[in-house]
Order: C-alpha cells, then structure tokens, then sequence
C-alpha cells in the first residue's frame, strides 16, 4: 500500500478556496474544495434516481466522489414515517476522497420524516433545503413534531431554505395533461434541478438519461424534463439562494485513462465477465434473488453476447446446486447470495470443497442475524465464511476495500479458484455494493492471463503398464487435481460428497487415506500464493490499524487526519483472509499496538490473536451504517495515548 498525500478534506468540513461575482453581476460564486449532499425523502420520491443523476454528473465533470445509498429496510413502510426514509449521500471533491463524508454540508428533506431522521448528522451551519409543502400537520404528528420545527426556532443554528417544492412543480407542469398527483412526482427533478444549479453540475446527461428513461411516454419525458429545468430556473431567480458553488474536476487525483463512475455490484459483474473471458470459459451464474447482491444477477443477465449464462432459481440450494453443475461441466461457475444465503449453501460448499472444484461464492454482507437488516450494510460473514460447514473445508477468501476494486477482487477470486480447483469465498458488502465511485477502465492487457487446461487423456501408469484417468493425481505445485469435462473420451471418473482415494478417486473410508486427504486438502489452500501484505507507514509508528474489505475508506481518511495532526500511524489492508499473507505474523510483530477495525464485533481480531499470538484490539461497530472518518480518528488517538 503506497502513501497518500493528507487531505484537508478527510478532516474538516469543505474549504472555502475562492469567491467571484457572476459575469452579470447577479450572484456570488465561491469556490469550494469539497461538498457532502445528502437527499431524503420517502422511498417512493425517487430519491436514490435524484442522487444517482447527481452522481452522474458529478462523476462527468470529473470530480473524486463517494456515496452512500440508504435504504429502507421495510418493503413497503407507511408514507411519512420515520422507517420508510430513503436517502441518498454523495460526497464530491477537487482531489482524492475516500468516504461518502462524516456529516453532510447540505440536506434536502422532502418532508419532515426526513427531516427528522438526518438533522441528528448535520453539522451547525450545514444548509437545509425544505420541502414546505409537506409540513402539515398531520405529516408532522405523525414523526412527533409537536410544533413546526421550521418556526419554532430549533433549526436556527442552520441555514434554512424553505421551498414548496410541490406547488411549484404543479406550477411548472400545468400546461401537461397531468392529474396533481403525476405531476407531484416530478417533485425530485426541481429539487435535482435546484441543486445542479447550486453546485454548477452539467445537466446534458440528465435530459439525454430522462428522454431515454421515458422515450414510450414521451409526454411523462418533457414533464420530468420541465421540472428539471424549473428547478434550475428557480435557483437562478429567486432571493434565497444568493450564493452558488464551484468544485473543480480531481485531475490531479486520477492518472491518465478513461473513467466512469461505478458500483461495487456493477464493478463484480463486469469482473466476472472479464474473467470468463480471460478464461476463455463461458460463465454461468446460479443465484436466487437476495438483498443487496440481486444486481448482481440483474446486471449479468444482460450479457448473453459476453457467453453468460444466468439462471433464477427456485431457491439458494438449487442456485448454487445448479453453479456447481456447471463447474463440473467447465464453466466458470458463480452463485451470489447474502448472509442468510451462505448459510443455506453451506452443504454444497463443502460439496464443492470435496469435489475440488473451481467455484465463486460471492457474499454481499448484510446485517443479520437472520434476515436481520436486509438494506443495511455489515462485515460479520467472516467466520461463517472461514468456518461455517461441517468437517475440516477449508475455502479461500477475497475482500475487495472499494467499489472499484471489487472488479480487481472478481479476477483475483477467479484465478485462485481455476488455478486450485477450490470453492473461493468473495465477500463484498452492502456499502461497497450500493456505493459508487471513480473507475479507470482497465486495458486488455493490463488483465490476467486466467486460461485453463483441461484435462486430454490418461494421466497414471499402472504397474502393468495400462494407462488410465486418476481425477486425484494432483499437480505437485498446486496441489490441483486434473479438471475434466464430462463426456471427454477415456476420461470417465467418478465424484460425490463421500470421501475418495487419493489418486484414483474411489470411494475409501480408510482411516489414513482419509487423514491424508484432509491434510492435503488444507495444504492445497494454505499453499495458495498470495502477494505480501504492504504497510504504510512513512513516519516509523508504534500503531498499526489493521483493516479489510469496506473499512478500507474509512481507516485511510482517519488515518490521513492524524498524520495531519503530526500523530504517526501505520495502515495495512488484508484483501487475502484465508489463506493470509506469508508476511503478516512478521509485520504484527513490528509494533506495539495493533488495532482492528470491524463492522462486526472482533472476528478478524480473533482470528489474528488465535494465529500470531498478538494483542490485536478491537474497535467495532454493527450500526448497519459504515464508520466515520472522525470517530475512527479518534479511537485510533486514543489507543495510541494508552
């Protein structure tokens, strides 16, 4: 892991770097380094279309971003209420960020559900844009507001815009042939609208995204698209807003190539496809529809052209009994699930384990236990990933630490897989797969060379000279056995969950050999070669924070704030959890304290401390919602004081 340059913006809110007046003359412009929106309303103001259009655009200008989508967990929850807030967090800057942002700078509340269940984030001083309309009071008893909170003096320490974003959006639309309650659904392009004005966002991608969105309702497509430009139109003309805002485009954060904005289920799916590709094997997705990994499936079945084969199934065993299939029969074969979902593949897992293999298991980690919080994110599938099937089944493990990089984490589970005949565990989670940001499109031949041999004919000798097929005559460098595609001549075996002979593959139930094949098993994973785990840490620390998967954003921005501080720390990322790197026992041992941040409650930190024997601390968290930067700064200080 290289340094990075510290961020004045992963500390502190956005820097004022510059203020002009307008050409005209009419509006102050100022300059800022970075902005934190976030959008709120009820799951069905189309909050998550606004952020996405915003993020878009944001991402076309050419600034760094991060965002944090938040769902509600209820299906369908009451219009109104606190649990039926949907909101949409997008953090945007000049230079290298690495979090949706600690606190927003503006909130746009839609009604006073969502008012009241983001004010509790909002720095004193951070903008309010409210939807007015919506303040009855009825809407207001409904979430406990006594009184008007936008009259009754408690949001005076904020700046406070009060917009009847509905009526002028009726207004707008009133020459359409549209009943009040179509047109109030445009409500959220005003307010994206508003806001691309207020921070000078492109709006070209927006209206080409909504003539596309709406092209057999073309008369819906110009009502969307007037509301939209109302909405800018008003931030232009009215009093209240008299200030607008300038990001610069991050050209010095990104090196040379084409970028687009990306998610973390949108970035797996597109490195599955490559890796089918470089494998020059079609792939073939068994999955059944899960929160948050169903985009996954959505997005691949898009891809009949690339060789992708997906199949919904019935439910998660007929899934990954169907991916373990096409495994035997060549493919490279994937299932996709969540939480609940392992536990319910468990058995075939260790099926697949074995068998001996290759498969991809990806988990998009959720709240839990159970069906737990099925929209919010968490990082505790760890040891039901290392350990949750009966019998020794030991399975590789991959964590990506961004959006992006869970396209580099799909190749990396795929060549670990093809290359040892192994099940691989992927586990991504519900803040990196809803969570988007920069990505530079990687060259052909920037990717791995993932291409198979399979098996052509016999393999072993027999002492009277016969030469037959023995599916467990193992590579002596990988520990492989032989993959052969059924209906291949002379190469007849046969496999099944009982255990085999070493070599020949018939069923044995000998003690030795069975002791045998447990061992080799197990030394086929811990032999498995992974890069060494890289440390940085430019001032000679006595603290290491030692993180994986999502936490990777977080544990960087508060790291850079103490470095800013003058307070020396050490950062390394795991992205290999089963098997380690071959250097971790020897870098834990460099310092005197390490600290292990998780969203789960100390499951990699047990694992260090049983493995290396160090006093690896815990600092943990099971929110549903990802760590800030701040709080991180802050326990990490004071571990370092202790």
């Amino acid at each position: 892991m290289t340094s990075q340059v510290s961020s004045p913006a992963e500390q502190a809110d956005g820097t004022v770097v510059g203020e002009q007046r307008r050409p005209d003359g009419t509006k102050d412009v100022r300059r800022l380094d970075r902005v934190v929106i976030r959008f709120a309303g009820d799951s069905g103001d189309g909050m998550q279309l606004t952020g996405d259009r915003f993020t878009s655009e944001t991402a076309s200008f050419g600034n760094d971003l991060s965002t944090l989508p938040n769902f509600p967990a209820e299906i369908r929850a009451p219009a109104g209420t606190l649990p039926g807030v949907s909101s949409f967090q997008l953090h945007f800057a000049d230079h290298d960020i690495l979090t949706p942002g600690d606190a927003p700078n503006v909130l746009v509340a839609m009604n006073p559900a969502a008012l009241k269940a983001n004010i509790g984030d909002l720095p004193r001083g951070a903008e309010i844009i409210v939807n007015t309309d919506e303040f009855t009071k009825r809407a207001m008893q409904k979430v406990g507001y006594a009184t008007s909170p936008l009259e009754d003096g408690s949001l005076a320490g904020y700046g406070l815009h009060p917009v009847p974003l509905t009526t002028l959006t009726v207004e707008a639309l009133k020459d359409f042939d549209l009943t009040r309650k179509e047109a109030e659904r445009s409500k959220n392009m005003f307010a994206l609208g508003l806001l691309s004005w207020m921070y000078h966002r492109p709006t070209e991608g927006t209206e080409r995204f909504l003539r596309s969105k709406f092209a057999k309702k073309p008369e819906i497509a110009e009502a969307n698209l007037t509301a939209f430009r109302a909405g800018w139109n008003f931030g232009e003309t009215t009093e209240d807003f008299a200030v607008s805002y300038e990001v610069a485009p991050a050209t010095k954060a990104f090196p040379v190539g084409t970028y687009r904005n990306i998610s973390g289920n949108l970035a797996l799916a597109y490195g599955l496809v490559s890796a089918s590709r470089q494998a020059d094997l079609p792939l073939f997705l068994g999955s059944y529809p899960i929160t948050p990994a169903s985009d996954i499936l959505h997005e691949l079945s898009k891809h009949k052209n690339f060789g992708v084969r997906t199949f919904q199934a019935e439910d998660e065993i007929a899934g990954i009994g169907a991916a373990l299939g096409a495994a035997f029969g060549g493919s490279l074969a994937v299932t996709t699930t969540s939480g609940p979902g392992v536990a319910l593949k468990s058995e075939t897992i260790g099926l697949a384990v074995s068998l001996e293999l290759p498969l991809l298991v990806i988990d998009i980690q959720r709240g839990g236990p159970s069906t737990g919080l099925p929209t919010k994110t968490e990082q505790a599938d760890l040891l039901q990933a290392m350990f949750g099937r009966n019998g020794e089944a030991p399975v590789p493990i991959v964590a990506p630490r961004t959006p992006g990089d869970c396209f580099d984490a799909a190749l990396e589970a795929a060549r670990i897989a093809l290359t040892y005949r192994t099940p691989v565990l992927l586990l991504s989670d519900g803040y990196l797969a809803n969570g988007s940001e920069p990505w530079r499109i990687p060259a052909l031949e920037e990717l791995p060379d993932l291409r198979v041999r399979f098996a052509q004919g016999p393999n072993h000798t027999l002492d009277d000279g016969t030469e037959v097929f023995w599916p467990y005559k193992r590579d002596p460098q990988t520990l492989a056995r032989p993959w052969a595609v059924p209906g291949t001549p002379g190469l007849e075996h046969r496999i099944g969950g009982i255990e085999k002979q070493d070599g020949t593959g018939n069923i044995s139930y000998d003690p030795a050999n069975h002791d045998f094949m447990v061992r080799t098993r197990q030394a086929k994973i811990d032999g498995i070669e992974v890069p060494d785990i890289e440390v940085d840490d430019p001032d000679g620390a006595s603290l290491l924070v030692l993180g994986w998967g999502s936490t990777f954003g977080p544990i960087t921005a508060a790291v850079r704030r103490l470095r800013v501080q003058g307070v020396p720390v050490a950062q390394a990322h795991l992205r290999h959890l089963n098997p380690f790197p071959g250097n971790l026992g020897e870098v834990l041992g460099r310092y005197e304290k390490v600290v292990v941040p998780e969203m789960n409650l100390g499951q990699l930190a047990l694992l260090i401390r049983a493995k290396y024997l160090v006093d690896a601390r815990s600092y943990n968290q099971v929110s549903g919602m990802p760590f800030k930067a701040e709080q991180l700064a802050a326990a990490l200080k004071e571990a370092i004081d202790a």
